[in-house]
């Protein structure tokens, strides 16, 4: 059995690493005295480092600027549709492709709810997309159906 075989053996390819800088080896390296940490200061010294967004003993950003709501990560993929806005679609099938070929709702657009505003008087076949319980009934009013609901991820 080869080395490359053993776990032992395994070393990275030729070319893959560099050698360490070697720092504070004398004036002539380039990184000598002060080893490239500069003078003096918190900072040149071992140990020395404080946490991100200290700002030396004053009161930091984030705690001295209100906070305020809450922002879902995944606002920009629900999308709210009018019923009226239904109404005038060529389909009586509808679904989230539908929407997103007419045109209604943004093509990165996950699930869509149809809420009640305005009115509709064609039938039409929800499928695949949330509905409120008054889009429902209206929906339902006017000869149409509701399918079933995509369960919430």
């Amino acid at each position: 059995m080869s080395d490359l075989l053993k776990l032992n053996g395994i070393q990275p390819a030729p070319g893959a690493t560099h050698a360490g800088k070697r720092v504070g080896r004398g004036i002539g390296s380039g990184l000598g005295k002060t080893g490239g940490r500069g003078h003096k200061g918190q900072k040149s010294r071992a140990g020395g480092f404080h946490k991100v967004g200290f700002e030396g003993g004053q009161m930091p950003m984030a705690r001295r600027l209100p906070k305020r709501g809450f922002i879902p990560l995944d606002r920009d993929f629900k999308v709210e549709v009018r019923l009226s806005a239904l109404a005038g679609l060529p389909v009586d099938n509808i679904d989230l492709t539908v929407l997103k070929q007419a045109g209604l709702v943004p093509q990165l657009t996950r699930s869509a709810k149809v809420i009640l505003f305005g009115t509709i008087d064609k039938a039409i076949k929800l499928s695949g997309l949330r509905v409120t319980k008054g889009a429902r009934a209206a929906i339902e009013a006017a000869g149409g159906s509701v399918g079933a609901e995509p369960s919430a991820a």
